[in-house]
């Protein structure tokens, strides 16, 4: 099924349910690495990939050298909005998860 054959609403249970198989993933691997570890392994793989992403927009080398600066700076604004927005949603269920945080 072709993402433009979806309406908002199924588009978004489909995002929803790669991230959580994400994070998911991420906590499996936290249970026998440190969490930065983990962390910075989805940050690198997620720049891996989204360079293929750019790239496979490009038809040329010369419009993906033209297109980075706008790659760059369209995923450099997603992190940090979605950063901001989970470091804010994390605000209201530190207490509950901050003890189980600090025993593992």
């Amino acid at each position: 099924m072709a993402d433009e054959t979806l309406s908002d609403e199924e588009l978004d249970e489909i995002y929803r349910a790669m991230v959580d198989s994400f994070i998911d993933q991420a906590n499996e691997l936290a249970e026998t690495n440190s969490a930065e570890n983990v962390g910075m392994a989805l940050l690198y793989a997620a720049s891996r990939f989204n360079a293929h992403v750019v790239s496979q927009h490009s038809e040329t080398p010369e419009s993906y050298e033209k297109e980075l600066p706008r790659a760059r700076e369209f995923f450099c604004n997603q992190y940090q909005t979605m950063l901001d927005e989970n470091l804010e949603d994390y605000k209201s269920v530190y207490s509950k998860y901050a003890n189980f945080m600090r025993r593992q």
